[in-house]
């Protein structure tokens, strides 16, 4: 039996897709969610940043996916570094992020409730 295209296609986008999101993870994720579970302040920011993501992708009317959420962040990692943003080279000062280091977190959160990433190499941000 042959696998249809479209469904090898699709497949290799979702595993893009989490593979991105697990690598995003790996690089804010872990160490700002620890952060914010930490700090009322920065959770109450994550988790409004999360609902504005989920709107602005219509996580109300259909599931959030992973390409969806990995889609958003790369579109938000690429305007922030046309606009001069640097990700961050080293540790972060979780006690005040700036917009694209919390809208990336919140991408995070939101991979988070999506369930386990599949296993594989994690691609640099």
């Amino acid at each position: 039996m042959r696998v249809p295209p479209n469904r090898v296609a699709a497949r290799a986008v979702v595993d893009s897709a989490r593979s991105t999101l697990a690598a995003l993870s790996a690089a804010v994720g872990a160490d700002g969610l620890a952060a914010a579970a930490a700090r009322p302040g920065l959770l109450a920011l994550v988790d409004q940043h999360a609902a504005a993501v989920r709107d602005s992708l219509a996580g109300d009317r259909r599931p959030l996916s992973a390409a969806a959420l990995a889609g958003y962040a790369e579109g938000v990692r690429s305007a922030a570094l046309e606009h001069g943003w640097q990700p961050p080279s080293g540790p972060v000062d979780w006690s005040d992020p700036d917009w694209p280091l919390t809208r990336l977190l919140a991408v995070c959160a939101l991979f988070r409730t999506l369930g386990t990433p599949a296993p594989g190499p994690l691609p640099a941000l």
